[in-house]
């Protein structure tokens, strides 16, 4: 099982990495650049339920919201000193990864309730670690899918050390947060939440349920981190999101 699964793995990464490869040279430009895997292109592909132009690198699949925590990881946390760290990354992104783990090395641990390329199945309801067990903590578009995201933000600060930090992104499409649990059917979670495995809307108030839960939290807009001219290079936008950063 574990030689089938790690074959898999190695085909879906040959792929992946043939695909990048041959659009690279099909978009070959230097109008966008994605500081993930630091490529230039004549611009980003169109990606979404609504497709959206200018939006995933054609190297290594990122979108908006991932280019901009990557830069926010190099510019705003210790992530890449070189020291070691125990990293917890939820729903694992494919354009970070590979990338993370050579950083990172044993200290790296993916989770995913449902994807079986991750290191461990985990319900971030209920996370299997110690107390102050992770230096850091990422989970991106994911609370949105929890039926009890409180509980799992509490997960969280439990197990983020006193000297780590979080990132805990969600979209935010409303004012104020909406949710209803007796919306089940998929059709009328579409309509009402976005999308059918949605469990919410998250509004501004967010950052009020991760203070809830006990952080300390900083937010960065996505147009701070590089100038004007930077920011249309790499393609970030209002849809990157904002960045929440959680310490305790």
């Amino acid at each position: 099982m574990k030689l089938t699964k790690h074959l898999t793995e190695e085909i879906i990464e040959t792929y992946r990495q043939l695909r990048g490869f041959i659009y690279a040279k099909i978009y070959s430009g230097k109008e966008r650049y994605c500081p993930i895997c630091n490529t230039s292109f004549r611009k980003f592909e169109k990606f979404g339920v609504v497709p959206r132009q200018d939006a995933r690198c054609v190297r290594c699949g990122a979108l908006e919201r991932h280019r901009l925590v990557w830069l926010y990881f190099k510019k705003m946390t210790d992530l890449f000193d070189g020291r070691p760290k125990k990293m917890l990354h939820v729903a694992p992104e494919k354009a970070f990864t590979n990338r993370l783990k050579k950083m990172l090395g044993e200290g790296y641990l993916t989770s995913d309730l449902f994807d079986p390329h991750a290191m461990v199945k985990m319900d971030i309801t209920y996370i299997e670690y110690p107390d102050q067990y992770f230096d850091v903590i990422y989970c991106s578009h994911v609370l949105e899918h929890v039926q009890d995201d409180k509980k799992a933000m509490r997960e969280f600060y439990r197990t983020l050390k006193s000297s780590g930090w979080a990132i805990l992104i969600v979209p935010i499409t409303t004012s104020v947060t909406f949710e209803d649990p007796t919306i089940v059917d998929p059709s009328e979670r579409l309509r009402v939440f976005g999308q059918k495995d949605h469990v919410r809307k998250y509004g501004q108030d967010f950052v009020d349920r991760l203070r809830e839960a006990g952080f300390k939290v900083e937010i960065t807009n996505y147009d701070e981190l590089v100038p004007s001219n930077e920011m249309i290079r790499m393609g970030l936008t209002p849809i990157s999101g904002d960045i929440y950063y959680c310490t305790k």
